[in-house]
């Protein structure tokens, strides 16, 4: 924003408030803070007078010190932080650390908890799956042996012979071998 006489009027304002501030005293006025080398860039510097003795200037430690005790209420009144309003040879106030809003270890506490409840529920799937898998094959293997035909013999359970084209019975097959050809 542009730096005219009106914001130079504030920003004295606010420097003879915090001298006042700080010293208990209401001597400091208005008139007792002086800008020189004012730029376009908004760059001076600033001295503070005694008012008893217009003459003296107030030592930079009690302006270092009224500014540092009030230096929000200085950034708050040009709505600017301490990292765009700088005044050299005073440190800038340090702001609170930041909490988060859900502490450290609940987000671990979280993460943890949700991946041992995802190997469970894996586990459990895959168990289900293993289990269905192993039903079918039984299933299967009855169905299989049902269409076998079981014929009891002298109350010994035969089982059937599968005659299909290219199976070899194996009780004719001993025979072949038995006698040579001449």
């Amino acid at each position: 924003y542009a730096w005219d006489a009106n914001e130079e009027y504030l920003f004295k304002a606010m420097v003879a408030f915090a001298m006042r501030r700080y010293s208990s005293k209401s001597t400091t006025q208005i008139s007792n803070v002086l800008l020189c080398n004012v730029t376009d860039r908004v760059s001076f510097w600033f001295v503070v007078t005694d008012s008893s003795k217009n003459v003296t200037t107030v030592p930079g430690s009690e302006v270092e010190a009224a500014i540092r005790m009030n230096r929000n209420r200085i950034n708050n009144a040009f709505l600017l932080s301490d990292k765009t309003l700088q005044f050299l040879k005073i440190t800038s106030t340090l702001s609170p650390p930041v909490e988060p809003s859900t502490p450290v270890w609940l987000i671990v506490f979280g993460v943890v908890l949700c991946l041992i409840v995802a190997g469970i529920v894996f586990l459990v799937v895959s168990g289900i799956q293993k289990h269905k898998k192993k039903n079918k094959e039984s299933t299967e293997r009855e169905n299989l042996e049902e269409k076998v035909e079981v014929t009891l013999e002298n109350g010994i359970p035969c089982e059937a012979l599968d005659l299909k084209p290219g199976h070899i019975n194996g009780v004719f097959a001993a025979d072949d071998e038995r006698f040579t050809s001449l």
